[in-house]
């Protein structure tokens, strides 16, 4: 603490040291001032943009659960804002050879989370690579593109997602859904998890001409919206077999118009039993589906999407026994036959019966959880090595016996960066968030494929 009695200090020093402080502070001030500005300038610029502002702190992206309650798309707290002029982006690759409609017998690939972080994007798919994969799910998620306004498209983490899969030569399977506010009104709810289409069908069309014509050629298969047998997946209204099937036709004549070589695969139904205003059974919705179709799904779909966990049933077992076997069927003695992987069969036979036997499935979700936390998942928990024993032989099932019929197969998830055991999709996943794989991940990789 500074003494200012007179008898330490004489005046005129004191008041000398002032003024050289004053005058020091006023220079450092200038300075501040000076580089303030030229800082400004930099952030101003498109070039520096990238460099100025740390990139966005991600959250989990909207997944769907292989359950009766679907998660939605969520936005990650710091957005970059929608421009019409892509941010920077990867170094764009060679477009893929073309291929064909019909995939082997089966497919392999997995749910990943490529939208917001650059180098775990990169690590997870050079990890799928490794492992044999062809295929990543990624959810492209149209308030995510345009949320901004009709025609303010921000294509910078869709280019990345694109570019990179491409780079490792892994084929894109594109979830295509969740409008935003000003297409679909009232319907987003983020406490819900709740989304929905678009309240005008042509915005949807001409989200898509801007989506498939800039990504013609990449994006090998669009599945379109995701288990509206679902309310929440449908704007909080009841599930609606006839809608769904208009929004189908509309997207395949627009997205076929502009790339013929795509594939479109139906939405992915959640397997439940409930039976309301808020969900209704896949097999229901799937006949009322054939109904609007008038049992002629050409034009509306390439591949029938369909979910396929497998509850703490082995995957060889069938819904004819687990729907008998209180200790799979979750109580469920008549409506139970929905808790197994083999489940996909009932769905199957649907399509055979309406005269859709030369079309192909794919399963854009699968798995077994290993959740101790949930109890709405807990009850059907395997551990980590029944874990990664069951999802190869579900693999192995399908090729011994679903071959020629079944199509891409797609395993739930190589994990969000950002989940915590708390997420329940956490447990669902293949590895950890920060890239450690689990068990599951290490014998599919060792798989033969």
């Amino acid at each position: 603490m500074q003494d200012y009695s007179p008898s330490l200090s004489p005046a005129r020093p004191r008041r000398r040291n002032n003024w050289l402080a004053i005058g020091c502070i006023a220079t450092f001030v200038l300075l501040v001032c000076c580089v303030g500005s030229v800082a400004v300038g930099y952030v101003a610029t498109d070039g520096f943009q990238k460099i100025a502002f740390d990139p966005p702190t991600p959250t989990a992206t909207k997944v769907a659960r292989p359950v009766v309650v679907a998660t939605t798309s969520a936005t990650p707290n710091k957005k970059i804002p929608p421009t019409e002029t892509p941010l920077p982006t990867p170094t764009v690759p060679r477009a893929p050879a073309v291929k064909p409609l019909k995939m082997n017998s089966p497919e392999y690939g997995a749910q990943a989370f490529l939208w917001w972080r650059p180098e775990t994007a990169h690590r997870d798919l050079g990890m799928m690579k490794d492992a044999g994969l062809t295929w990543v799910k990624q959810q492209f998620a149209w308030r995510d593109i345009e949320g901004a306004g009709k025609g303010k498209f921000n294509w910078s983490n869709a280019d990345q997602a694109v570019y990179y899969a491409n780079s490792f030569g892994i084929d894109i399977l594109a979830r295509v859904d969740n409008a935003p506010d000003w297409a679909a009104p009232g319907c987003f709810n983020a406490e819900k998890k709740q989304m929905g289409p678009a309240k005008n069908m042509q915005d949807w069309l001409d989200f898509l001409t801007a989506l498939v014509t800039r990504y013609k050629g990449r994006i090998r298969a669009y599945e379109i919206w995701n288990e509206p047998n679902l309310a929440r997946e449908w704007c909080g209204r009841p599930p609606n077999p006839s809608e769904y099937a208009a929004l189908l036709k509309a997207s395949y004549e627009k997205i076929k118009a502009i790339d013929p070589n795509a594939i479109i695969v139906s939405a992915g139904l959640t397997p439940t039993s409930a039976s309301n205003d808020e969900a209704m059974p896949d097999v229901t919705f799937l006949t009322k589906f054939y109904d609007a179709m008038k049992n002629n799904s050409t034009g509306y779909f390439d591949a029938l999407g369909v979910h396929a966990p497998g509850y703490k049933a082995p995957p060889e077992m069938s819904p004819d026994e687990v729907v008998k076997n209180p200790a799979y069927n979750n109580n469920e003695p008549v409506t139970g036959r929905v808790y197994c992987f083999r489940h996909v069969e009932d769905l199957r036979k649907i399509m055979e019966q309406r005269g859709d036997k030369n079309k192909q499935v794919v399963i854009t979700e699968f798995g077994w959880t290993r959740d101790p936390i949930h109890k709405e998942y807990s009850w059907f928990a395997v551990d980590e090595q029944t874990q990664g024993k069951y999802i190869v032989a579900a693999y192995q099932w399908a090729k011994n016996n679903w071959a020629p019929w079944i199509g891409a197969m797609i395993v739930i998830y190589m994990a969000n960066p950002d989940w915590t055991e708390q997420n329940e999709e956490y447990w669902w996943s293949i590895t950890k968030p920060d890239g450690i794989p689990v068990g599951a991940y290490v014998r599919l990789k060792a798989m033969p494929k």
